[in-house]
C-alpha cells in the first residue's frame, strides 16, 4: 500500500497592464512541515492576470507531480490561491465561459486526478511566496531575462504555514455573526459569563470578522431579542451588492433618466468605470450571480464585469428606473422651470407622480420590494451582484433602515458606486456600504 504523499500548492500570477508584461509564480510545501520543496516562475510575455494565475497553477501542479511521479493515487494536493476566480472555476462551482480560460483549465484538470486536487480561497497577504516569485519573474522579464531559480529570494517574504480558520468567504461577516450568536447561545445556557453577552456591530466592514465587540450587561438584553445579533444562527445570509451603472452622456448633466426615455448607453467614460468594477470585483472574489435591470447602460455595466468573472447574467425586470414621464431627458432646473407645482407636489409626497404619467416613489418600491422578495429567496445564502440604478438603490438601503421614503433625497450615489445589503432568513436586513467608489479611483 502507498504511503499518502500530501502537498500543498500556492501559485499566484499578475500582469502589469492587464493585459501587459506577465509572470507567474508558484511553490510546492510539504503539508506536514512547511518546508518548501519546489519553486517555479516564469516570464510569459504579454498577458492577463487571469491567464497568468491559470498559467502559475499548472506549474505548481506540475512541479508537485514531479517530485512524486510515482506516487499516483497516493498524492494529496491542497493547492491555495488569492484568485477567487481560479479556485470557483477549478472546484466546479463557476462555470468557465472566457475562450483563454477553457484550454488552461482543462490542462491544470489533467495533470493530476481530480479526487487528488482540493482548492481553498486564502488573502493575499497569505500567499506571498507565490506572489513574490511571479514578480521576480515579472522583473526578470522587463530586464529581458528569465526568473532564475538561485537567484531568487521569496521564500524569505513566506509567511508562517499554519492552516487558515474557517472564516466565510471574503468581504463577508457570516463567520463572525455566527460566532457571536453561538456566544449568545452558550451564555443564555449558563456556560458562559452569566453577567455579559455580546453586541456586535457588523456595520459596513469589509473583513471577514465583525471589527467592533461591546460588552453589554445580560440584564439589559430583553426577551424575545429584536434584531440579528441575538437571532437563532440562521446561516449566510443573501447579499446584495448593488452596483449603479457607469455613466452615460446624461449623467454629468444631472438629467432625469429613466425607464420611459431614450435607453442610452454607456459614455466612455461609463465604459471605463464598468471595467474598473470588473477589476474590483475579480479581485475581490465574492461575487457568486448577476443580476441585472433590463436598461442598456445596466446591460452593459453587469457585462463587463459577467465577462471578467465568467457568470452569466439574470435579467429582472422589477430592477429598471423610474418612469420620469415628461421629465425624461431634463435638468432639474428645467423641470422646475416648465413643471414646478408638479414637482413641490413630488418632492413632498411619495405617491405623487411626475408629470405625464411616470411612476411615484411609492410604486417603484412596491416592484423594487417584489423583486428583492423574488431574489432573496432565489439567492439565499449567495452573494450576488445586482447592477441597478439610483432609485432601486437607494429604495433597497431605505427599504433595510425602514427609514422615510423622504430619506431617498438625503443619499449620494455615486455613478458605478458600490453599496451592500445582506438579509437574512428571519427577514432582517443588514445595510453594510453605500455608494464606495474607491475602486474608480
Amino acid at each position: 500500500m502507498s504511503i499518502a504523499r500530501r502537498l500543498v500548492v500556492e501559485a499566484d500570477g499578475g500582469s502589469r497592464g492587464n493585459p501587459g508584461p506577465a509572470g507567474y509564480g508558484a511553490v510546492v510545501i510539504d503539508a506536514a512541515t512547511g518546508e518548501t520543496l519546489a519553486e517555479a516562475a516564469e516570464y510569459i510575455g504579454v498577458a492577463t492576470n487571469n491567464v497568468a494565475e491559470y498559467r502559475g497553477l499548472i506549474a505548481g501542479l506540475t512541479a508537485a507531480k514531479a517530485l512524486f511521479p510515482d506516487a499516483g493515487d497516493a498524492l494529496r494536493v491542497h493547492v491555495r490561491m488569492d484568485s477567487k476566480l481560479v479556485v470557483e472555476q477549478m472546484s466546479g462551482r463557476w462555470k468557465i465561459k472566457h475562450p483563454d480560460m477553457k484550454p488552461l483549465a482543462a490542462r491544470a484538470a489533467a495533470i493530476l486526478p481530480p479526487s487528488s486536487v482540493t482548492y481553498e480561497w486564502i488573502p493575499r497577504a497569505q500567499n506571498k511566496h507565490a506572489d513574490r516569485l511571479a514578480n521576480e519573474a515579472m522583473d526578470a522579464g522587463r530586464d529581458g531575462r528569465q526568473w532564475e531559480a538561485s537567484a531568487s529570494t521569496a521564500e524569505l517574504d513566506a509567511p508562517a504555514r499554519t492552516p487558515l480558520p474557517d472564516r466565510g468567504p471574503p468581504g463577508d461577516a457570516v463567520a463572525g455573526a455566527a460566532k457571536a450568536r453561538a456566544a449568545l447561545a452558550a451564555a443564555r445556557g449558563g456556560t458562559a459569563d452569566a453577567g455579559t453577552l455580546f453586541e456586535v456591530d457588523a456595520g459596513a466592514s469589509d473583513e471577514p470578522e465583525p471589527t467592533d465587540v461591546t460588552a453589554v450587561p445580560a440584564s439589559a438584553v430583553a426577551s424575545p431579542q429584536v434584531g440579528w445579533a441575538a437571532a437563532p444562527d440562521l446561516g449566510a445570509p443573501a447579499t446584495f451588492v448593488l452596483l449603479r451603472h457607469g455613466e452615460t452622456l446624461l449623467t454629468p448633466e444631472k438629467r432625469f433618466s429613466g425607464s420611459g426615455g431614450t435607453d442610452p448607453e454607456l459614455s466612455a467614460v461609463g465604459r471605463d468605470q464598468a471595467a474598473r468594477a470588473a477589476l474590483h470585483f475579480a479581485a475581490l472574489g465574492t461575487v457568486q450571480d448577476i443580476v441585472c435591470s433590463p436598461l442598456r447602460r445596466c446591460r452593459e455595466t453587469a457585462a463587463a464585469v459577467a465577462d471578467r468573472l465568467g457568470l452569466d447574467v439574470r435579467i429582472e425586470d422589477g430592477l429598471r428606473e423610474t418612469d420620469f414621464g415628461s421629465w425624461e431627458g431634463l435638468t432639474f432646473g428645467e423641470v422646475r422651470e416648465r413643471y414646478g407645482d408638479d414637482l413641490t407636489a413630488w418632492l413632498a409626497d411619495p405617491e405623487t407622480a411626475p408629470t405625464g404619467g411616470g411612476e411615484s416613489f411609492t410604486e417603484v418600491a412596491d416592484r423594487v420590494a417584489a423583486a428583492r422578495d423574488r431574489l432573496t429567496a432565489r439567492y439565499a445564502g449567495r452573494t450576488v451582484l445586482v447592477v441597478t440604478h439610483v432609485t432601486p438603490i437607494k429604495t433597497l438601503v431605505r427599504l433595510a433602515l425602514e427609514a422615510p421614503a423622504q430619506s431617498m433625497f438625503r443619499m449620494e450615489l455615486s455613478a458605478a458606486s458600490i453599496s451592500t445589503v445582506a438579509y437574512y432568513g428571519d427577514g432582517n436586513a443588514s445595510v453594510r456600504l453605500l455608494n464606495d467608489t474607491s475602486h474608480l479611483r
